[in-house]
């Protein structure tokens, strides 16, 4: 039996402080994205007005804005004029407060925690947005890349990072396969989607953009296939296929070499 030590003891009290903190702060930016969702595609002030109900107007207090808590004590209700708020305002707090608690668990203190948090934080607004609006917005695209690219020149030790000619040469075969992809397509996907290959290559490189867009073909096809066939959408109506890329992205980001390793290996290499 392994003997108990006042370090083990430390060391899981500091886990725990640091899992509560960074489970919070992903639910109070989760509250926060859900005014981006809103505001962006409408190219309206993050800033102003202040947040109120899109029903009746008037401004919401601190009680009204605890993440998830308000909600709840609210019974998805307005406070003023009992019109509901929509669920997705509840699941996004829900997802980034998860969201942040699993890369806290899986990176740990360290800076690849830190360059994760952002990644997962835009690709998780990506993936909201079109899901709702069929929108890739510039407003986010052009930001991110600049940010990205900027991320790509910290030492090379960083390992979430591909580095800077590497990121350029993910984003080239990103932007070069989606176009090719588009034209056979024939309107089947959009600039949009070309845009958002650029920026998945400049955060996973090359080969690793590869990994994330067959990750999001593969989860791509099957969600569209169950779709069809339980008769929700018709073959004409359009998918957004930004989510995919988004999820693709992020599960490229975290175990992008060990899938890669393992396709590789059934041809022996």
């Amino acid at each position: 039996m392994t003997p108990w030590r006042v370090n083990d003891y430390k060391y899981g009290v500091m886990t725990l402080y640091w899992a509560v903190v960074f489970t919070l702060l992903g639910m109070a930016l989760g509250s926060f994205f859900n005014v981006l969702v809103d505001r962006l595609p409408a190219g309206k002030s993050i800033i102003r007005p202040a947040s109120h109900c899109p029903a009746c107007g008037v401004k919401l207090r601190v009680p009204d804005l605890v993440p998830i808590v308000s909600y709840l004590a609210l019974k998805g209700r307005c406070r003023y004029c009992q019109a509901p708020i929509p669920r997705r305002m509840l699941m996004v707090e829900l997802a980034v407060g998860a969201m942040f608690l699993f890369l806290y668990l899986y990176y740990g203190l360290s800076p690849e925690l830190g360059v994760a948090l952002f990644y997962f934080s835009l690709l998780f607004l990506i993936f909201i947005i079109d899901l709702e609006h069929q929108l890739i917005l510039n407003v986010m695209i052009y930001p991110a890349a600049l940010a990205v690219l900027v991320i790509n020149l910290l030492p090379a030790d960083i390992s979430i990072t591909p580095g800077f000619l590497n990121g350029l040469a993910g984003a080239g075969a990103g932007l070069l396969l989606f176009v090719l992809i588009v034209i056979a397509s024939r309107g089947g996907m959009g600039l949009g989607d070309v845009k958002m290959a650029g920026l998945m290559g400049l955060m996973l490189g090359f080969p690793g953009v590869f990994v994330g867009i067959f990750l999001a073909v593969i989860s791509g096809g099957l969600v569209a296939g169950v779709i069809l066939a339980l008769k929700r959408k018709g073959r004409r109506e359009p998918i957004p296929f930004g989510p995919f890329l988004s999820l693709g992205t992020m599960a490229a980001i975290l175990w992008g070499q060990p899938i890669m390793d393992w396709y590789l290996g059934f041809f022996g290499f």
